[in-house]
Order: C-alpha cells, then structure tokens, then sequence
C-alpha cells in the first residue's frame, strides 16, 4: 500500500473477434448463500464473454503517456455495476510489450498491479524497454500487460478535490496539540468525503476491490488467455487475493509480494493501525543506519542522536516552515519514504544532512508540491482520491470519532511517526456516503493453484504478519521471507535467493516443497 500526502501523494496477440467458447474461461465460482450466482458473478461472466470476442485494438501509445515503442496500448470495455453488465460502461487503459522470446518460449500474458490502491500499472512493460535484468528471462515467456484499474489515471479516473489545492503546502501539523487541532482535522476530512461524493458519486459506490477483481478477469479474457499470470505488489496483493477467490479456477500463476492482511478483521482500520506501528520500527532501522554513517551525514552516531535530530528538524519546521511551503506534514510526507524504500534512504539523509549543515534547499526541493506540475499534481490528486474511494467502500469503517481518537491516541505514545497523519488521510472513511460492502472472506476455492508469496520481514507499510494470514488462507502457496529486511515491494530489487525462485515459478510453475527463507538484499550506501 502506499501512502500520499496528508490531507489539508512473444508474440503479438491477434486483435479482432474471438471465441468465447475457446477463450473465455468458465464463469466465476462466487455464490450466494442459496447456491445460486450472484448478480455480479453473472454480469462479470457476461462482461468476461464479450470482451473475449471483442479483444484489443492495439495501436502505439498517445505521445504523452511515456511509453516508448514497441510498448502498445489499447482499451477494455468493463461495466461499472456488474450486477448491471450491460448498463454504464466504461474503458480501462491497457498497454502490453511482446514476449522477447520465440513462439515456443511464450506462454502468455503477465499483468501487473502496483498496488496503492491508486497506482498504475501501465510502466510495467517498461521494465522491457529499460532492460531491466531481473525480469529478462520472464520477459522471453511472457507479454508484460499493465493497466490502469478502474477510477485511476487514463481509467475514467475520479477526483475529489483540487488538485493544486491538494497538494499545496505547509499543512496543519498531524499531531494534534488540542481538541480545536481535532475538530479542525475532523473537518477538512468531512468535507473532503463530501468533495469525492460530488465529484465522483457515481462511481463510488463501484470503487471496491472485487469490481477491480472481475476487471482483471474481463482484461484476462480481452487479452484472449484462458486463465490468468498475475504479479501483484503491496495492495496487488489484496487485488490478487480477492481475485483468487472469486476466480479460483482462472489462476494459472500469482506471485504476491508485500502482502495486505486479508482479514475481514483487518481490512481496512486495523489494517491501517498495525502500519503505523511497522512504521515505527523500520524508521528506527533506517535512523540507525544513518548514525552508522555519521561521518557521511553528520546527524549523530547514535539512533538516539538522530531521533533528536528529526525532533529538532520537526519543531523548527511547525515555527517556521521550510521556504513557507514545508512544515511537519510535509517532512513526514518526505521522509516517509525511508522506512517505504531502501533505495531511498540515502537520498532522504542526503536531504537531511544537507538541511542541517544549513542548506535548507534540497529538503525544500524534496517535500515540497510543485505547483506548476499541473499533471503530476493531478495525478497525486486521484491517486488519493482512487486510494480513500477503495479503502472506504470495501468495508465498514468506524463512524465513532471516540474510538478514532482513542487509539490513536494510544498508538501515538509508542509510534509518533506515522500515527495521526495516518489517521487523519483514512477518517473521510468515517463520514463517507456511498454504501460499503463486507470485505471478501480470502479462501482457497476448488482448483485454485499453488501461489507463491515473497516478503520482508520488517516491511513497514505491509507488515510480515499479513503474508503469514494469506499463507495459511492459500492452501499450497509458498512463503519466501527476506530475513532482517524491510523495504516494500523486494521482487524488483536484486537478490539472487528471491529472484531465481519467483523466475522458476514463472517459468515452469515449480515451487520449494516447503516454505524458503532467504538472506537480506544488499544494505544500501550512503
């Protein structure tokens, strides 16, 4: 999952008609309590049936996309109720590269989901175009497919404010230092519930993971494969569990990295206090890493130092803020991005160092909105908006600002970091209008495949305890753990353990015969 800035960031497939007899797979196995198919299983059946014989109309992507040729992009048609498959419709963005290998190596489609929810898929297929070596081999077998799910980006994307508006800083500090800073944080999520139930109403009521779920079954079936290759990172995760249970028998091979626990127990409030704590615990790593190297950054050579620093950095940023646009919702924003990304923990203390040998510029430079990016703004804009709509609508939420308070309140003594700026991103769940569902209860169905799940054991934004809920719902999966690493999404990041394992599974559908446990990547340099 990701987090975004504080409220108030082989060959070619052939195009054309296709037979559905053929190519579609069977229809999905979700059921109501009478054993009769529910309305969405049929209209997601009927959606699959028909986007199966209408296919893709590939042609090179718009110019402003960024996505260099060969990459092609097209369009699939999916309704936006599906217990209404022949009511308003919609068009997801698709794009794909060809399998680099011979006709005989290909076996399929991959698609790819990024997580978030709110994030695109649609760079996938760059990891071609940029040689990127992890995925070469897979590359032979397969086409790279990403998409924009529904409500995101070329996907008749949502929106539930301004975006310059959204984004502009310096932000109300997140720690409250009085019921008024409450009541005042209370508000500007209120209104912006009431901003994405006028902007986007329509569509949120059809915002939740399994519609998202049966679109991926309608690309699977337009794209002419009958059953699916899925890589899902962070939420993809929770995209591909839920998948797996609504569509059992269309799974031919999942890996799953940086698992969402898929408790109905969880999904999504607890889900969203168990990061604020994992928070905690990897900015301690990353803060005594950066202490490891004081003579580089010069920030103190203690983790107790450093933390210092940051309460130092923190409260010179409320008084007076960086530039006039970077207060403490900003640096948390930032620096956020350490206990996320290994890759990003030398340019945070970089930034840091820089800020306390006194120039402020590059942390300014780093936390704060560019106004003038008006696409990129617009694009963190929705990809909040897509993130609340989803988390909102999958399941029930607290409406009580009692207990809202009260364990934030509580988790903010041990875990500062990350707890009321979390808070507050997810409280527009407590005032939303639109109807929410009960989370999907993740299951082993009949002729569901043997998935493979890969995570850090000290990821802080999808915590290890998550991938060990979804192990044990996935009867046959296997669990690779990266020992005594934390950073979130590890199967694109170089280690040789992890890598040739997810490699062989995407290639010859081999797993361990029992659970791996692999060595850390390498620990990053200053």
């Amino acid at each position: 999952m990701r987090r975004a800035r504080v409220l108030g960031s082989a060959g070619t497939l052939i195009a054309g008609t296709l037979m559905a007899t053929t190519l579609a797979a069977p229809a999905a196995t979700a059921h109501s309590r009478d054993h009769r198919p529910d309305p969405e299983a049929r209209g997601a059946a009927v959606a699959a049936d028909r986007a199966a014989k209408q296919g893709i109309d590939w042609k090179d992507c718009p110019a402003d996309w960024g996505l260099e040729k060969p990459i092609q992009c097209g369009w699939v048609t999916v309704p936006v109720d599906y217990a209404k498959p022949n009511g308003k419709q919609i068009k997801l963005a698709v794009d794909r590269i060809a399998a680099t290998g011979t006709a005989a190596e290909r076996q399929g489609a991959l698609l790819y989901n990024p997580g978030g929810p709110g994030g695109s898929g649609l760079r996938f297929p760059r990891r071609v175009t940029t040689k990127n070596a992890i995925w070469a081999n897979a590359a032979k077998a397969y086409d790279f497919v990403g998409f924009d799910p529904r409500g995101v980006g070329k996907s008749a994307p949502i929106s539930c404010v301004d975006p310059t508006e959204f984004v502009k800083g310096p932000k109300a500090d997140p720690v409250p230092d009085s019921e008024a800073d409450k009541r005042a944080q209370r508000k500007l999520a209120a209104e912006y519930a009431a901003g994405c139930a006028e902007k986007s109403g329509d569509m949120l009521p059809h915002m939740t993971t399994p519609n998202t779920a049966r679109d991926l079954d309608v690309i699977r079936a337009a794209l002419g494969e009958k059953k699916l290759n899925f890589v899902g990172v962070s939420y993809g995760t929770y995209l591909g569990a839920v998948y797996g249970t609504l569509f059992p028998t269309h799974v031919r091979r999942m890996v799953l990295d940086s698992v969402v626990n898929p408790s109905t127990r969880k999904i999504w409030y607890e889900v969203n206090l168990d990061q604020d704590i994992a928070f905690e615990g990897r900015l301690k790593d990353w803060m005594t890493w950066v202490a490891q190297h004081d003579a580089t950054y010069h920030l103190g050579d203690t983790y107790a130092e450093v933390r210092q620093q940051w309460d130092v950095l923190r409260a010179a940023a409320k008084k007076n803020p960086l530039g006039g646009k970077v207060g403490p919702a900003e640096l948390v924003g930032f620096f956020q991005n350490a206990p996320y990304y290994d890759s990003m923990w030398a340019p945070v203390a970089e930034a840091w160092s820089a800020y306390a040998a006194g120039d402020p510029q590059p942390l300014i430079d780093s936390a704060a909105a560019d106004l003038t990016d008006a696409a990129g703004n617009a694009a963190s804009e929705n990809s909040n908006a897509v993130y609340t709509a989803v988390e909102c609508a999958d399941a029930p939420w607290p409406t009580s600002w009692k207990k809202w308070d009260r364990d934030n309140t509580r988790l903010h003594e041990q875990y500062p970091f990350m707890t009321w700026a979390n808070a507050w991103m997810n409280l527009p769940c407590a005032t939303w209008a639109a109807p929410r569902q009960r989370p999907t209860e993740v299951r082993t169905g009949k002729g569901l495949p043997p998935v493979l799940i890969a995570q850090s054991e000290r990821d802080a934004a999808t915590p290890y305890a998550g991938a060990v809920e979804l192990h044990k719902r996935f009867k046959g999966s296997r669990l690779i753990t990266e020992k005594d690493a934390g950073s979130h999404g590890i199967t694109n990041l170089v280690n040789p353990c992890l890598n040739t394992k997810v490699e062989a599974y995407l290639l010859t559908g081999q797993l361990d015969g029992k659970d791996v446990t692999c060595a850390p990547h390498a620990t990053p340099q200053p």
